[in-house]
């Protein structure tokens, strides 16, 4: 699900910590990519006349053939992907999951209906409503990554979580993800649509913490309360707490512990907080959540070449895929990895760490050359000002 609204807040209140362009911009770079989320959105997304594709034998084939084309996509463009999979989720998200359970029950019936009464509009509906992802498609997409020679990782609970590790150890430039909540788990970059197909002319937003934080005037801890009162995961929302509301509140009271405070004080009453609201539980998931430290040997990963005869045995022979197209996506594959690559110009200017006695020189100089930009002004405003006293005629 995500944090509800937290784009259009960052938007509207650090719009620099936003770029947006092409896909090809992203050449070069190692990229985590939250892989439940890209399975869901291709099972969404990847259909033939509203419905998920099959092969002949009934088998679903959205989740592969969007695995396929997509990460082809991104490889074509220079980008190295590294799959992050989902573990065991935390027991803090199992009310949000069992609520998720109930609402595609809700829609499986409702899709029933549909097909006897509805319009092909309301079949779609329910249709897209009740997609999960299951055991079985991150089993397939697996298969598929390792015959591809794509790198993949299996995290202990929150994909999102692991992505965020591994962008901040300089492992990869950024996580990918759909869920703005990649932003609480301290990502420094979060790429969204970067697994997004061609043909709907998305660009690929890039957005940075570092410039969120600072748009927002807060710091991580603040920006985190700020995403658990919006709505996330693990805990219900404060009823006719809106994003503006939100936004005020961490402003006003500065943490959670006060906004609380200040609600259960309220003799007016106004809102009125869930029976069961663990938030400093949920806070702890963000800043302590279940991963795999950057330097641990499960988060050693590499590219390899595809293994094409696999390639063409578990997508043409098993899952009814086109020969010519899935040996030219693999010779795609294999020319990649075949290419030296250019790096990216910023890979020959790494950033130095600076000692303290460093920083504080470099911050004197930077003093020193605003007071002499401001002495310099004040001397051309003097000079101005001279030159319209003097009197006319005079030389």
């Amino acid at each position: 699900m995500g944090i509800k609204q937290l784009f259009s807040i960052i938007k509207e209140e650090a719009p620099d910590a936003i770029k947006e362009g092409e896909i090809k911009n992203q050449f070069g770079r190692k990229v985590a990519i939250d892989a439940s989320m890209s399975i869901y959105s291709f099972l969404i997304a990847v259909r033939s006349d509203g419905q998920q594709l099959t092969n002949d034998s009934g088998d679903t084939t959205s989740h592969i053939m969007g695995m396929f084309y997509r990460t082809l996509r991104m490889v074509d463009n220079g980008i190295k992907p590294l799959y992050v999979f989902d573990g065991a989720p935390p027991k803090l998200k199992s009310g949000e999951l069992a609520k998720r359970f109930q609402r595609k029950a809700e829609a499986t019936e409702g899709l029933e209906e549909a097909k006897e009464t509805g319009t092909a509009e309301d079949v779609e509906k329910f249709s897209r409503r009740t997609v999960r992802v299951t055991r079985e498609h991150n089993a397939d997409c697996q298969q598929l990554l390792k015959l591809m020679g794509i790198p993949y990782i299996i995290a202990p609970t929150e994909a999102e979580a692991q992505c965020a590790v591994l962008a901040r150890a300089g492992k990869v430039y950024a996580a990918a993800s759909e869920d703005m909540d990649t932003l609480c788990f301290d990502s420094p970059v979060l790429l969204r649509h970067l697994t997004f197909s061609e043909q709907r002319k998305e660009p690929i937003q890039e957005i940075h913490v570092a410039k969120v934080l600072e748009g927002l005037g807060m710091d991580r801890k603040q920006f985190v309360d700020l995403c658990i009162l919006l709505g996330c995961d693990y805990l219900d929302p404060i009823p006719k707490v809106g994003p503006s509301t939100a936004l005020k509140m961490i402003r006003e009271h500065g943490s959670l512990e006060k906004v609380v405070e200040s609600i259960q004080n309220d003799p007016k009453q106004k809102y009125v907080l869930p029976e069961d609201w663990p938030y400093a539980d949920a806070r702890q998931l963000f800043f302590e959540p279940d991963v795999h430290a950057a330097d641990d040997p499960r988060c050693d990963f590499k590219w390899e070449k595809p293994d094409v005869e696999g390639l063409v045995k578990f997508l043409v022979a098993d899952k009814g895929f086109n020969e010519d197209r899935v040996r030219s996506g693999a010779a795609r594959l294999e020319k990649a990895t075949k290419s030296s690559q250019q790096a990216r110009l910023e890979g020959f200017f790494k950033p130095i760490p600076k000692t303290d006695e460093q920083k504080a020189a470099h911050k004197r100089k930077l003093d020193e050359q605003n007071e002499a930009k401001k002495k310099k002004l004040k001397e051309e405003k003097k000079e101005k000002a001279k030159a319209k006293a003097k009197p006319r005629g005079t030389a």
